[in-house]
This record gives C-alpha cells, sequence and structure tokens, in this order.
C-alpha cells in the first residue's frame, strides 16, 4: 500500500481471526479480553490506593463479566432483532458473540448488577468500585471498539475527509446504491478516542474534587453518553428508531440523566469524606491487616481520624453511611 493512499484513507484490515490449528482465534474477542485485564488490573490498583484488598477486585469482576458479556449481547440482540429472527436469518447467530455485537448500555446495566451483587459479597460500597472502575472502563472501552475495526463494522456515513475509512462494496453492512470505493467516517475510532478523552477529563476533575460517593462514575455516565449520542448520529448499520433517533441514542439520553440523578442524589445524601471503602460492620478483620494495602485517605470506621489526614478537615455528617 502506497504512502499517498495511506495519508488519503484508513484502510481495512485483511483478517479478523488466525487459526492456531483446530483454533481460530478472533480478534475482536482478544481485544476485549485485553480490555477486562487491563481494567481489572487499574481497578484493583486504584481500590488498593483507597483501602481495599486487592483480591476483593477478583471476586467482583467474576461477578461483573459474565452478567456485562451476557447483557451486552442480550440488549444487541433485541435492538438488532431482524438480524437474528428476520426472514432468512440464522437464530444460532445469537451466540456467536465473537463475530461482533456487545451492546455497551446493556453491559453496563447487567455488568453495575454484577458488581453490585460481588460487591455485596465481599462486603465493599458498591459506588466506591465504581468510581475506582472507570478509568479502567473506559480504556477497555477504547480497547474493544477495535474489534469493530478488525470485523469491519461500526463505520458511519460517506466522508471524503483524509481519515476515512475503507469499506469493501461487498461487506454486508455497505449501503445499497452506493458506488464501490466509496470512504465512511470511522465511528468506531471516533468512540475510541472519546473514551480516552474521557480518562484525562475524568481523572483531572477527581485530582480538583476527590470525588468519593459514586460522582466519578456519574461523571462516566455522562461524559460516554453524550459522545455516544453524537456519534449515533452519523452511524450506518441497522437499529430500531424511534421518535427520530435510533435505540442506543435513546439510551444515551438516558444514561445522561441517570448520571444526573446520581450526582443530585449522592450530593444531598452525603458530606463529608468517605471513612471507609467498607460496608458498614464487613471491615477487615484486625489478622488481616497486614495482607491489607493501606490507604492513605481511609481509615477505619470505628477508629479516630488520624492527625493531618483529610477526615480531621472534613468530617462525614452524622447520617447513615449508605452504598
Amino acid at each position: 500500500m502506497s504512502i499517498t493512499t495511506l495519508l488519503n484513507s484508513i484502510p481495512s484490515p485483511n483478517i479478523n481471526s488466525v487459526e492456531l490449528g483446530p483454533v481460530t482465534i478472533h480478534f475482536y474477542a482478544v481485544l476485549i479480553l485485553i480490555g477486562i485485564v487491563l481494567a481489572t488490573f487499574l481497578t484493583a490498583r486504584r481500590l488498593g490506593a483507597r483501602g481495599v484488598k486487592q483480591g476483593f477486585v477478583i471476586d467482583i469482576v467474576i461477578w461483573a463479566v459474565p452478567f456485562g458479556i451476557i447483557g451486552g449481547r442480550i440488549f444487541h440482540v433485541l435492538t438488532h432483532i431482524n438480524d437474528y429472527f428476520g426472514a432468512g436469518a440464522d437464530w444460532l447467530g445469537v451466540f456467536r458473540i465473537w463475530e461482533g455485537g456487545l451492546a455497551i448500555y446493556g453491559a453496563l446495566i447487567f455488568g453495575v448488577l454484577g458488581a453490585y451483587l460481588g460487591c455485596r459479597q465481599v462486603g465493599v460500597r458498591f459506588f466506591t468500585f465504581a468510581d475506582a472502575l472507570v478509568p479502567g472502563l473506559l480504556i477497555a472501552q477504547a480497547i474493544g471498539r477495535f474489534g469493530n475495526y478488525f470485523n469491519k463494522e461500526l463505520f458511519g456515513t460517506p466522508t471524503d475527509l483524509p481519515w476515512g475509512l475503507e469499506i469493501p462494496s461487498t461487506n454486508p453492512g455497505y449501503p445499497a446504491g452506493l458506488p464501490a470505493g466509496e470512504l465512511f467516517h470511522p465511528a468506531f475510532l471516533y468512540e475510541s478516542l472519546w473514551s480516552i478523552f474521557g480518562v484525562a477529563v475524568l481523572l483531572f476533575i477527581e485530582r480538583k474534587i476527590n470525588p468519593q460517593w459514586g460522582e466519578l462514575f456519574a461523571g462516566y455516565l455522562i461524559w460516554y453518553s453524550i459522545g455516544r449520542f453524537m456519534i449515533e448520529q452519523i452511524r450506518l448499520d441497522p437499529a430500531n428508531v424511534y421518535f427520530g433517533q435510533r435505540s442506543n441514542a435513546w439510551m444515551a439520553v438516558l444514561g445522561v440523566l441517570v448520571g444526573i440523578g446520581i450526582l443530585y442524589r449522592q450530593r444531598r445524601a452525603h458530606h463529608g469524606l468517605l471513612t471507609s471503602p467498607y460496608l458498614p460492620g464487613r471491615e477487615p478483620k484486625v489478622e488481616d491487616a497486614e495482607t491489607a494495602v493501606e490507604a492513605t485517605d481511609f481509615d477505619d470506621q470505628t477508629s479516630e481520624p488520624k492527625a493531618g489526614s483529610q477526615e480531621t478537615v472534613a468530617l462525614e455528617s452524622d447520617k447513615p453511611e449508605t452504598n
């Protein structure tokens, strides 16, 4: 491929999987797994800095990931129902996740449920986990979107911009009636870059205001959903449309509203710094202290604030702490 071509378009990959003996490794699945592993590692580090035993993250992820994958697939199928149950469709495709098709909002809804159950099992406050998860989650989404690139999906309307994406006219998603050789907006890349930019923005906010009651997770919902709503306006893949907007555009609107609702509720319900990342009565036993990572901003809920800590500046109100 010539340098001139590279400067005027983004080429489509020639393969989306590799054969290793009898096993087929799909790049879409590999990138999803890489994102999950990286998000788990980053979340463990961030929770460790908050005083949570790092091994607890695995216990929570064991719940969250299967729930998220199942939810993501269910939501994708429901919003593309004719692809699997329409005339001439192969309903067994519902189970071929490696071909693509995990809806992020479905994964979020079910993944949150799984994470909540996991947090209850280990005794960690859900919003403490959710706030710690945010950077890793966005990075995982940014990586996972490149699986759509290898599958030649998630592209937008035609464009003549230098970064237009090449899509072969034989692709099932190629718009009927368009001549071969058209370039398309790389919607997958836009969403990936929006997610990476979101990591920088939300970490900056975290450094400035030190959110501890789920506000960072709320910021994630608002940030991601705003970008997703805009990207939905140029996507070409089939989707259910309601009142002039694609189903995922409406989910993005809902995501913004839920994020605002969490901010409003948590700001009214909690004041001051969080004194423990654990649910009341679920703090690690004394003999387990050596296996826990010391936190700089958290102390045991039943002890006095450490001298010089932030707790001496802003204490939690007399209201009972909830997650």
